[in-house]
């Protein structure tokens, strides 16, 4: 034998050997075998830091004010007169009314302000319109934004199903005062000014009228 064909022998016992180990070792998958199951992960679904339990509190309501505060009762009671109302959302249309009726009394708008004030209130506000209209002054205004926004205290009259919910508000804007020439004779147009308010809403609770009317104003 010459020394090429010896050494293909020998390379060919070795790759025997080796197929022979592996078998012994992975084994052998002959004919027809199951196909491998699928390993399937539990879904237990989101995992919750609590239960909601029925009759638990309203977080409507306590995440606006204490459990079992006098408040609380009056807007569970508000809730039970009129099942559709939101604390949360009464807020969001609070924020909205803030806005619209301080700019329309700076800019001395008495029906823009008409619809949405007690008799009373819109009664102080055109007097103070009016003093300035009598000197001559003018409100230069504009709104920045609400910093703050909290429920400040509420009450529900059973006997009449009248609510009333008090917001305080601490607002940002720039004012000038000018003159009939007008020459701004107070504040500065660059000047961010905080205004701090609280507002009180009434309302009939399951009336068809969806609007909350100003009551009283505060600071």
């Amino acid at each position: 034998m010459n020394s090429p064909f010896i050494s293909l022998l020998v390379l060919a016992g070795i790759a025997i050997f080796l197929i022979l180990r592996l078998r012994n070792v992975l084994g052998t998958r002959d004919g027809f075998e199951k196909p491998p199951v699928a390993r399937v992960e539990s879904k237990s679904g989101p995992r919750r830091d609590f239960e909601v339990i029925e009759g638990g509190p309203d977080r409507d309501i306590t995440d606006h004010v204490d459990d079992g505060s006098d408040a609380a009762k009056a807007l569970a009671a508000m809730k039970l007169a009129e099942p559709g109302f939101s604390v949360s959302e009464f807020l969001g249309g609070a924020r909205g009314a803030y806005e619209m009726i301080l700019m329309a009394f700076e800019s001395g708008d008495v029906d823009a302000l008409r619809p949405f004030l007690a008799d009373d209130v819109m009664d102080t506000f055109e007097d103070v319109i009016r003093q300035r209209e009598e000197q001559g002054l003018s409100i230069d205004a504009s709104f920045v934004g609400i910093r703050e926004l909290t429920l400040h205290d509420a009450s529900f009259d059973r006997d009449t199903s009248t609510a009333e919910i008090a917001v305080r508000f601490v607002g940002e804007l720039t004012s000038v005062v000018r003159n009939s020439d007008g020459e701004i004779v107070e504040g500065d147009p660059t000047e961010i000014k905080r205004q701090r308010d609280v507002w009180t809403f009434s309302r009939a609770m399951g009336s068809s009228d969806p609007n909350w009317i100003l009551v009283a104003t505060g600071g």
